[in-house]
């Protein structure tokens, strides 16, 4: 129990960092929360500042994947003091990618308002189920391509995440990656309530690929 109460504050600590809500203070002194969304994650900063939006965006995945990698140094070390249940480090990392999710999410330091988890949970399951990865993303792809919505192709991302991992690994997925997986994509989707009801009322922002595309949406 110490373990997995240490790896969840850990955690919680390492994904409340707001990156985006950092670097644009910083460097163009201005809160992001009163820009675009409101969102503090990478879509929102690269609208009024592509090089923060792409810093924001590895810096928040680089977290995910931090939280899950140290999660593993300390179940291992656990595991070489004798605690044989920490042999098996699916457990820990597994509650580490998911609270890493929800530190984004739910910042303490920004009142609980953060992302939609998108970049951090790239990067949690990059370290905790690499397979899953690039078919999600090339979901992620073909879906922005088609509609030119980023809210939609990362909701489907999420949603594919674990039915990529349950198809590639059955029948020996690991139930608590699964039930990770699962949980971070009905937290993702969860988040994304907003556009939802934007994409519902046909008022969703599409993606510009050339500056001589019309806007649509508001």
């Amino acid at each position: 129990m110490p373990v997995f109460l240490s790896v969840g504050a850990l955690a919680y600590l390492l994904g409340s960092i707001p990156f985006g809500y950092i670097l644009v203070r910083m460097v163009r002194g201005k809160d992001i929360r009163a820009s675009g969304s409101g969102n503090i994650g990478a879509t929102n900063v690269a609208r009024s500042a592509p090089v923060l939006g792409i810093a924001t965006l590895l810096l928040d995945a680089a977290k995910g994947w931090l939280a899950v990698e140290l999660a593993t140094q300390v179940a291992d070390r656990a595991w070489s003091q004798g605690e044989e249940f920490y042999a098996n480090y699916f457990p820990v990392r597994a509650l580490a990618a998911l609270v890493v999710i929800a530190g984004h999410m739910f910042p303490v330091w920004l009142r609980f308002r953060g992302g939609k988890g998108v970049a951090t949970g790239a990067g949690a399951f990059y370290a905790l189920a690499p397979s899953v990865l690039f078919p999600a993303f090339g979901v992620f792809a073909v879906a922005v391509a088609l509609f030119r919505y980023v809210s939609l192709g990362s909701m489907l991302a999420a949603a594919a995440l674990p039915a990529v991992y349950y198809l590639r690994h059955a029948p020996h997925a690991e139930p608590v990656v699964l039930a990770s997986l699962i949980a971070a994509a009905m937290l993702v989707i969860a988040r994304h309530h907003s556009n939802i009801r934007r994409l519902l009322q046909g008022k969703e922002n599409r993606l510009q690929f050339t500056a001589r595309t019309k806007k649509t949406g508001a």
